[in-house]
């Protein structure tokens, strides 16, 4: 089958991947939320809707997720470095500690059944809303981040729980900080250093040790498809700086509120999905 044959047979395809990677690209920019968020979630559903397992669904959707971060992640850090919004001396204090969670939570992705994947992103897609519908804007619950011990679990869990539902760090890291009055901004682009950390080891072990489901998607190894990959990537880079602009331009608070309600709604649907 030539280039012509293969894009004419799965053009659906590749336009829903296109929009899935304009869509992530534009929320990235625009929210400061991470493209795994959004990707998982689509990625789940579409291998669905071509005949795959949930199980298989989520497994793949999830590693596939974390291969699109790598990319994105670096273009974002160079965006936020050249304002000076990198936190180096925080990442330097949690950066292993990332590690040692994405270590073990991208293992555990490659042994554990994919309907436990997706029920961990239901909840943290609904816990996550619910902070973006209640906790924007609200002032900080303490002052100054918790001692040694406290942070160390704060970067093991953001590893853990980010590599094992394909998301990067910022989902969980950037309500964590501003918790403890960490500035914002600083917060987010810190955030895209995070990610990396947490992507490229967990979208390797997953490439690696990860066993193909027998009924994946086509251009899966691994647990990584690379044609959704393919896809995706050009499009999630190109359209972040659109997202960016246009944050300047809208009220993001209120697109924030309408992106927690999307959340709500596709988080809730997944968990719904496992138990009916």
């Amino acid at each position: 089958m030539n280039i012509i044959e293969f894009i004419t047979n799965n053009i659906a395809t590749i336009l829903a991947l296109v929009a899935t990677g304009v869509f992530a690209g534009i929320l990235a920019g625009l929210l400061g939320v991470g493209g795994g968020i959004v990707i998982v979630p689509v990625l789940f559903f579409l291998f669905q809707s071509f005949g795959v397992s949930p199980e298989s669904a989520m497994l793949v959707a999830t590693a596939t997720s974390l291969a699109t971060i790598v990319p994105t992640s670096i273009s974002s850090i160079r965006a936020h470095n050249k304002k000076g919004n990198v936190d180096f001396d925080l990442l330097k204090r949690w950066a292993v500690f990332i590690l040692m969670g994405v270590l073990v939570g991208s293992w555990l992705v490659t042994r554990v059944e994919g309907s436990m994947l997706a029920m961990l992103f239901g909840i943290i897609a609904v816990l996550s809303a619910l902070n973006m519908l209640f906790r924007t804007g609200k002032s900080a619950l303490y002052q100054k981040l918790p001692n040694r011990t406290g942070q160390t679990v704060m970067g093991v869990s953001i590893g853990f729980f980010s590599s094992m539902v394909g998301i990067g760090g910022g989902t969980l890291s950037v309500p964590l900080l501003t918790l403890y009055n960490y500035p914002a901004h600083k917060a987010i682009g810190t955030a895209a250093a995070i990610g990396l950390i947490i992507s490229l080891p967990g979208a390797l072990i997953m490439l690696i040790m990860g066993s193909t489901p027998t009924d994946a998607p086509a251009g899966t190894f691994g647990l990584v498809n690379l044609f959704a990959f393919t896809c995706i990537v050009p499009l999630t880079v190109l359209f972040a700086p659109v997202g960016a602009s246009l944050a300047a331009k809208l009220d993001a608070v209120k697109l924030k509120k309408i992106f927690a309600f999307v959340l709500l709604f596709t988080g809730s649907r997944m968990l719904v999905q496992l138990f009916l």
